[in-house]
């Protein structure tokens, strides 16, 4: 109990901060959503859940949502584009599985663990967003986050969840509730540190920045000679080059990847390698879809010229880029010359 009470405590104090704090309105949001559902499984979870009707009902619904929360702070704390099918489509299935627990012709502890599978399948997924996205990621304390976070996660919650599918509805064991505590309090003091150790530029709000805008004024005469390179590199067009990674751009440039990584997000402002070559990529896209002597070039022609394994991608990074979809800036560019 004392252990539960520690994380209900350390989950509100970090509410606190981030209510206070400058920090991106999305990781806010995602922040606080994980937080309080987790809260309300800790108060589901220790027998004292509120029996009064309505107060009740919300409590055990944000304790269901709690890994629909972790899925979504994982994708905006590494900042991945959230999937909005698989977000909507586990979201809905979560919500009809907990609407028909009460239902008097349903196996309670059959939908339950049908809930408990749907989630171990989010935080499954949310391990593999976040392993899958630490080559991308330019800022190293938000790498080292990536390593230990997401397994603290998948360790507390999937635990939980392969427990609770072992013995249904009979009584946990009280061993197994301990370390249940335990984990969730070192979870909590895990997320405090990771949004006070990562590096603020990270956690505000700020637009987007193509490398282009940035200038070589302040840099150490190594960084201006691997500067040179990379940006001689990039106006060759070594951007347009499938699957691009950054270890494969440091050996073109013959130097260490981690001088690569520092020189792009420290000195040219970029938090994953992604959005560096989308500052080019979307530049050369904005050009052929202005020009009325390539309007008829399909638009997938484009994006696979520019390094785009599909449209899909493509589209997201424009989107984030113009505000607007490939067809709909073409239109209106053409309209305009």
């Amino acid at each position: 109990m004392t252990l539960r009470l520690l994380a209900i405590g350390g989950q509100i104090m970090i509410i606190v901060i981030l209510i206070a704090g400058k920090i991106r309105t999305n990781l806010k949001i995602a922040a606080i959503g994980l937080l309080v559902s987790s809260m309300a499984y800790i108060i589901n979870s220790s027998g004292f859940s509120p029996d009064k009707g309505l107060l009740e009902i919300v409590v055990d619904f944000m304790s269901v949502s709690t890994t629909i929360w972790a899925w979504v702070f994982g994708h905006q704390l590494f900042e991945r584009p959230i999937n909005k099918k698989i977000l909507i489509g586990a979201s809905l299935i979560l919500l009809l599985l907990w609407g028909t627990t009460n239902l008097p012709m349903v196996d309670r502890w059959l939908t339950f663990d049908a809930i408990r599978i749907v989630s171990l399948a989010l935080i499954v997924h949310l391990l593999i967003v976040a392993i899958g996205g630490r080559a991308d990621d330019l800022v190293e304390k938000r790498r080292l986050i990536s390593t230990f976070l997401p397994f603290l996660i998948g360790l507390q919650v999937g635990g939980v969840l392969i427990v609770e599918l072992l013995f249904g509805g009979h009584s946990v064991p009280l061993a197994a509730s301990v370390v249940n505590a335990a984990f969730i309090f070192l979870l909590v003091l895990c997320a405090g540190s990771a949004l006070l150790i990562v590096e603020p530029e990270v956690l505000v709000e700020r637009g987007y920045s193509p490398a282009k805008t940035y200038t070589s004024a302040n840099l150490s005469p190594s960084e201006s000679v691997l500067h040179d390179k990379l940006i001689a590199a990039m106006e060759d067009g070594q951007y347009r080059i499938p699957s691009l990674t950054i270890a494969t751009l440091a050996s073109q440039l013959d130097t260490q990847e981690h001088r690569l990584r520092a020189l792009i997000n420290k000195q040219l402002g970029h938090r994953n390698f992604s959005s560096f070559l989308n500052g080019y990529r979307i530049a050369e896209a904005k050009e052929k879809l202005a020009d009325r002597a390539l309007v008829d070039l399909p638009i997938l022609t484009i994006a696979m010229d520019l390094g785009y394994g599909s449209l899909a991608p493509f589209n997201r990074a424009f989107r984030a880029e113009t505000g607007l979809t490939p067809s709909d800036f073409r239109k209106a560019a053409i309209d305009q010359n």
